[in-house]
C-alpha cells in the first residue's frame, strides 16, 4: 500500500514528464495509441466512440464483445512492461487499482503517459472518469453530453427505487467465489450496488472480499444470494451455489432465490451502471415477489 500512495503521489509529476513524446524539441506525437487497464475504463473509451484508439486492453474488458479482438494486456492489477510496451502505445490509461506501480513507473519513464484515474465505485466516480477520459483523448464534448445522458438515465433508475414505499429491505448475499466462498463486505463494489438497490448487505462485520464460513452463513441469514454468471456457471448452476455448506440452511436456499448477472456490467461501475441498476432492481424485485 506504502508503494501504492508512493506512485500515486508521483502520478501530477510523472504524467507532465511523460506529456511530450520523445524526441527533438517540438515534434509532433505520433497518432494515439492507446492501452486500457480496466474494463470500466475500456467501456468508456467505446462509449465515447474512441474504440478505433484502443491498441490493447486488459483481461476485465470484456463488453462490448469486440474488445475481444485486441491484444490483452493480461490482469490490470499484474501488468508486465514488456506486454503492454510492446504495443507501442503513446498512452496507458488504468485506474488506481492497477500495477504493480514499479511496472507503472517503467511504462511512464518509457515515454509512454500513463494516466492514474480514481476507481470510485459511486455514480459520481463514473461520470468523473467519463469526463476525464474525453479531455485526455481530447473530446471534452462528447464527454459531455456523455455524462449528461448518464445523469437522465441514473436519476430515472435511482429515483424509481427511492420513490417505492418504505418496506424491511431484504438481505443480500454476494458471493463473488463459491470455491472458498467469497463473500462481500463493506467498500466494496457488490455493497455500492446493493446500496443502489436499497437492500441490506447481509455481510457487515468488515470491508472487502473475505471468506465465509458455514457458521458465517448461518448468522448472515441472507433472504437472496447475489453471484455473477461466471461464479454461478463454476457452482454447476443455482442448486450447485445452495448446497455449498452453510448456504443450504439459509432462508435464501430455502427459498430458491438466486440472482446472477454479468461480472462487469453488476461491478464494473462502467458507463451501463444506470442499465446495471435497472437491471438488478429488476432481478431482485422479481425474485423476492
Amino acid at each position: 500500500m506504502n508503494a501504492r500512495r508512493q506512485w500515486l503521489g508521483l502520478t501530477a509529476a510523472a504524467a507532465a514528464a511523460v506529456s511530450l513524446w520523445p524526441g527533438r524539441a517540438g515534434a509532433a506525437r505520433p497518432a494515439e495509441r492507446v492501452v486500457c487497464a480496466g474494463g470500466a475504463l475500456s467501456e468508456t473509451v467505446c462509449a465515447l466512440e474512441l474504440q478505433p484508439l484502443l491498441v490493447g486492453v486488459d483481461t476485465t474488458s470484456t463488453f462490448p464483445a469486440a474488445l475481444g479482438r485486441l491484444p490483452s494486456i493480461g490482469y490490470a492489477r499484474a501488468l508486465s512492461a514488456e506486454g503492454i510496451l510492446s504495443l507501442a502505445p503513446t498512452r496507458l490509461l488504468a485506474t488506481d487499482e492497477a500495477g504493480p506501480p514499479a511496472v507503472l513507473r517503467q511504462i511512464a519513464a518509457a515515454g509512454v503517459a500513463v494516466e492514474m484515474l480514481p476507481s470510485r465505485h459511486r455514480f459520481e466516480g463514473v461520470v468523473e472518469r467519463v469526463r476525464q477520459v474525453g479531455a485526455l483523448l481530447g473530446q471534452p464534448a462528447r464527454a459531455t453530453a456523455l455524462a449528461e445522458r448518464l445523469q437522465r438515465d441514473w436519476t430515472q433508475v435511482r429515483g424509481a427505487i427511492v420513490a417505492r414505499p418504505k418496506a424491511p429491505p431484504p438481505r443480500v448475499l454476494f458471493v463473488m467465489s463459491h470455491a472458498s466462498m467469497m463473500v462481500a463486505g463493506r467498500e466494496t463494489a457488490a455493497q455500492a450496488m446493493l446500496d443502489y438497490a436499497g437492500v441490506d448487505n447481509a455481510i457487515a462485520g468488515f470491508s472487502g472480499y473475505k471468506p465465509l464460513t458455514p457458521e458465517g452463513a448461518l448468522l448472515a441469514r441472507p433472504d437472496l444470494i447475489l453471484t455473477t454468471e461466471s461464479a454461478l456457471k463454476a457452482a454447476g448452476g443455482a442448486a450447485g451455489l445452495l448446497r455449498q455448506p452453510g448456504l443450504a440452511e439459509t432462508p435464501a436456499a430455502r427459498a430458491g432465490r438466486v440472482v446472477a448477472m454479468e461480472t462487469m456490467l453488476l461491478l464494473g461501475f462502467g458507463p451501463r451502471l444506470p442499465e446495471a441498476l435497472r437491471q438488478l432492481d429488476v432481478s431482485l424485485r422479481r425474485a423476492l415477489a
